[in-house]
């Protein structure tokens, strides 16, 4: 269930942001994408587990700086780190024992990962969003 949720929800947000024209502007996605990879450095600091934390702040890290890359070279690298992190998001259970991260998460947040990556790979193909 949680992976339909994720599906359904990422194709609501990026319709929306589509709608709205929120992904014209460049650094839409991007910010997106540093959004999600913060989840797990919050569900790390909710457990209090500064060992768990320092992990996951590593890994978000690398997610951020390749939101930056992609947002000042090309955002094919967004794309790539959105859709990334939902593949991350199925390892992520075997990676780090984190206790605060919800049991449903990695799959509610792998399948939204990985549609909203598709999306934004698409919007690219059509060069709907604004060219550096």
């Amino acid at each position: 269930m949680e992976y339909l949720i994720g599906l359904a929800l990422s194709l609501a947000v990026g319709g929306f942001a589509i709608i709205v024209g929120f992904d014209r502007e460049r650094a839409f996605y991007p910010t997106v994408s540093i959004v999600i990879a913060s989840y797990y450095v919050l569900f790390a600091a909710m457990a209090g587990s500064a060992r768990t934390l320092a992990f996951e702040i590593a890994f978000a890290s690398a997610f951020l700086l390749l939101a930056i890359a992609g947002y000042k070279k090309n955002l094919w690298l967004v794309a790539l780190a959105i859709a990334g992190h939902g593949i991350f998001d199925l390892a992520h259970p075997y990676l780090f024992g984190n206790p605060g991260v919800p049991r449903w998460w990695p799959g509610f947040c792998s399948a939204f990962d990985v549609v909203l990556g598709c999306l934004v790979a698409a919007r690219l193909m059509k060069t709907a969003i604004a060219p550096r």
